[in-house]
């Protein structure tokens, strides 16, 4: 799995190991396990989803980490699968608990969309995460006083109370680059992102201070695409690739669009989008030079 990934292709993450699963990587996880129980027996779908009241819909969904599991559901399946060890199943069902417990999220349950919330749970176990991003600084390294700005342009209409509460959860989502074993960043920005005026100067330098604060971080590499660059990136918005520290986990592309969000985790579908950035990588102004660019843009406000 490792290899079609692309894993290879990158430096490992010091210290990922380290990290506890939450319940989005455990979901998976043992998703992950059912399947692999399902497909030895040579069960399919369908089969499984009959069991269990279900869909061949509802398996692929847990299967794949996207829902949470009925204790009863997964004892059945098991059953199915003729797994009979009376310890095995008990690991397997500690795991449930487990992953069905409430993300931080869930506090905010009434700003953030549906299809966001397994993006928390993602960025939260994640070890890595890539991210190229077209019209704005990564939400991982804005400011407060940027985010604000940015999330006030796009709910403009609604109540400042509602507005800081989208504040909070992006400024909560920052934890994740705290603590002994913090997520590894590489974020590729957009020179136009640099540029496109957001809160006004004072917000902008402040902004460009912290991202050159945070550039020099050992687990943060910040690369700026600049305007000269011959890199092919027309037509390509938003990409952000996650990486978990569990072996069995494979990467996941998350692509962000107006209402919705797609989650692609097929190693035929990663493969494209990993290619994209590590050409990226390649053209993209080197972390030295990025931070020189900042400083520039800096003395410009």
């Amino acid at each position: 799995m490792s290899t079609a990934h692309g894993r290879d292709n990158m430096a490992d993450v010091p210290g990922g190991d380290a990290r506890q699963a939450g319940p989005t990587a455990l979901r998976m996880l043992v998703g992950a396990e059912l399947r692999r129980l399902r497909e030895a027996r040579e069960i399919s779908r369908d089969q499984a989803g009959y069991l269990i009241r279900g869909s061949q819909s509802k398996i692929s969904r847990l299967e794949t980490g996207r829902t949470s599991f009925k204790p009863r559901d997964v004892d059945d399946l098991l059953t199915l699968y003729g797994v009979t060890d009376t310890a095995e199943r008990a690991a397997l069902l500690a795991l449930v608990k487990q992953a069905n417990l409430p993300g931080w999220w869930q506090d905010y349950r009434d700003v953030i969309p549906e299809w966001f919330e397994d993006y928390l749970g993602l960025e939260q176990d994640a070890s890595l995460i890539r991210t190229y991003e077209v019209q704005f600084v990564p939400g991982l390294l804005q400011t407060e006083d940027y985010a604000r700005a940015v999330i006030s342009r796009g709910c403009g209409n609604e109540p400042e109370a509602r507005i800081e509460r989208r504040v909070a959860v992006r400024t909560h989502r920052r934890q994740v680059l705290t603590g002994p074993s913090p997520c590894r960043v590489w974020a590729m920005v957009d020179e136009a992102a640099l540029r496109r005026p957001v809160g006004g100067a004072a917000v902008m330098r402040a902004q460009l201070e912290h991202l050159t604060r945070m550039a020099g971080l050992p687990h943060i590499t910040l690369q700026v695409i600049p305007f000269s660059t011959d890199a092919v990136v027309a037509g390509a918005g938003p990409v952000t690739l996650l990486r978990f520290p569990q072996a069995g986990l494979a990467d996941v592309i998350y692509l962000e669009q107006l209402t919705s969000a797609q989650y692609l985790s097929k190693a035929d579908d990663v493969g494209p989008y990993l290619h994209f950035l590590n050409s990226l990588g390649i053209h993209a102004s080197s972390p030295p030079a990025t931070t020189e660019m900042l400083r520039r843009l800096i003395a410009e406000l």
